[in-house]
């Protein structure tokens, strides 16, 4: 076998690897939060910062250093650079949350992922302002802090994330036992908190992308939940176009309704 064949990496050690770096790029990220970053706006709507483009540098240097081999595709990172061709691919997002990140609210995530594929098969959310870690590999299990993770069996009041538009649409049945919550500015940590049994499931608007998704959608299916599109399908990433469409993530019966009522709405 050729001398660094993605083969020879385990699940396991790419996800020592990713864990060990989200740890530092949590560090790295501390150094700027409520510090008063430069913030820059991507096409007038989107804003990135110091801390964003400092964490992406010291992740693509130390992931690509130790698997060469890995292709690599990140939020901060353009078109001309992406490298989707290859086995695995390193999916990240240096700050998930990046609105938080600059307001000095603490929900706000390093977000990495190892897709094979198309398929994620390792993720890690290190939120170092919450003291949480979240991590997950293919036949592995989800955890958090060491804890393992398991989705909440629906009871009669749920509760349901993401946007209010895309909520209302839910049978009146669902919206009756529906306790709202609120804002949650990180769409991976968001994803993580069904993983975890905090949310029942929550919409994701159209235009997320792979960085935001890769890493959480493990955790969450490990956790024993899915993401799904209107047509029913799981997202393929690093394969493509990044951005994706309407997506719900959650479990069970919910889950298809929530599915069929993207669906009503195409």
């Amino acid at each position: 076998m050729p001398e660094n064949s993605p083969h020879e990496h385990t699940l396991q050690t790419d996800l020592d690897l990713i864990a060990s770096a989200a740890r530092e790029a949590g560090n790295i990220a501390l150094r700027y939060f409520r510090r008063d970053p430069e913030v820059w706006w991507k096409e007038g709507v989107s804003p990135v910062s110091e801390a964003d483009y400092a964490v992406d540098s010291f992740l693509r240097r130390e992931l690509l250093a130790a698997r060469p081999e890995y292709g690599w595709l990140s939020e901060e990172t353009t078109l001309a650079e992406q490298e989707l061709d290859r086995d695995r691919i390193f999916v990240v997002d240096p700050i998930d949350g990046t609105r938080a990140f600059i307001d000095g609210r603490p929900i706000w995530c390093v977000s990495i992922g190892v897709v094979h594929r198309g398929v994620s098969v390792v993720g890690v959310l290190e939120c170092p302002e919450l003291s949480e870690t979240y991590h997950a590999l293919t036949g592995g299990g989800a955890f958090r802090n060491g804890e393992p993770l398991r989705v909440k069996p629906v009871g009669e009041a749920v509760v349901i994330g993401g946007p209010k538009a895309m909520v209302s649409e839910l049978p009146a049945d669902i919206l009756q036992r529906n306790k709202a919550h609120g804002y949650v500015p990180s769409l991976a940590y968001r994803i993580a908190m069904v993983a975890s049994g905090v949310l029942d499931a929550t919409f994701v608007k159209p235009n997320s992308h792979d960085w935001d998704l890769a890493a959480a959608d493990v955790i969450l299916r490990e956790a024993g939940g899915a993401i799904r599109d209107a047509k029913g399908n799981t997202p393929s990433y690093a394969c493509g176009d990044p951005k994706k469409g309407a997506l719900a993530a959650g479990s069970g019966p919910l889950l298809e309704t929530m599915t069929q009522t993207m669906a009503r709405s195409l």
